[in-house]
């Protein structure tokens, strides 16, 4: 009987997949193989995904080192693990990549869980203003214009969360409002990792307004 994917991985996976994680085929869709990786600071973050993943993974993690940034002259090292090709991941390759290119799924609205939105939130989620603000920001900045407003009008319809919609260099990013602070802490911050607290603000006595431009 083939392996099926748990409640539990199926939500993380939907969260990690709209941040960086990514699915790959080397049969034209009949499997597909899932590949996350993280910065040193994560690593712990990339050992939990790992240990969930585990029942489908080989190799443990490895570290690599890449060479010096042109700009920066910084080294970057980065932790990263792959399952092997697996039938499981088909369904939601197939739902995330059309072509080769990821993208929003059509029913995305149907499995985005408070599980998953915290996933997504510490893959690919930071601060505004650290320690100035309550609010948030998704970097969407992968996705389409269209794609980037479906996902903040999932959120406002399906969580009442207040979004907004804002240009950052060529891509688009979905903001969180400080408005929506208390009831975002309590959708995600119970699957929040200890380890990726970090990212989330810490109530504070007085936040600037952090309503931008919308597009």
């Amino acid at each position: 009987m083939a392996q099926r994917l748990t409640l539990e991985q199926r939500e993380v996976l939907i969260g990690i997949l709209l941040g960086d994680a990514n699915l790959q085929t080397e049969n034209n869709g009949r499997t597909y193989r899932l590949r996350v990786t993280q910065a040193e600071q994560n690593k712990d973050y990339l050992f939990a995904l790992y240990e969930l993943f585990k029942p489908l993974v080989n190799t443990p993690p490895k570290l690599y080192t890449y060479s010096p940034d042109k700009r920066t002259n910084n080294i970057s090292e980065r932790w990263t693990f792959a399952t092997t090709q697996h039938g499981c991941f088909r369904f939601y390759g197939k739902q995330f990549y059309v072509d080769g290119k990821k993208r929003v799924p059509p029913i995305i609205d149907k499995w985005l869980t408070p599980r998953s939105l915290a996933y997504w939130y510490m893959d690919d989620g930071a601060q505004k203003w650290k320690g100035r603000s309550l609010g948030v920001v998704l970097c969407t900045d992968g996705f389409g214009s269209d794609e980037v407003h479906k996902l903040a009008a999932i959120l406002t319809a399906k969580y009442n969360l207040k979004t907004s919609v804002q240009v950052k260099g060529n891509g688009l990013r979905l903001y969180i409002s400080t408005i929506s602070y208390s009831n975002l802490k309590r959708l995600i911050y119970p699957h929040l990792l200890p380890s990726m607290l970090y990212k989330f603000p810490v109530q504070v006595a007085t936040t600037p307004s952090d309503e931008g431009a919308q597009v």
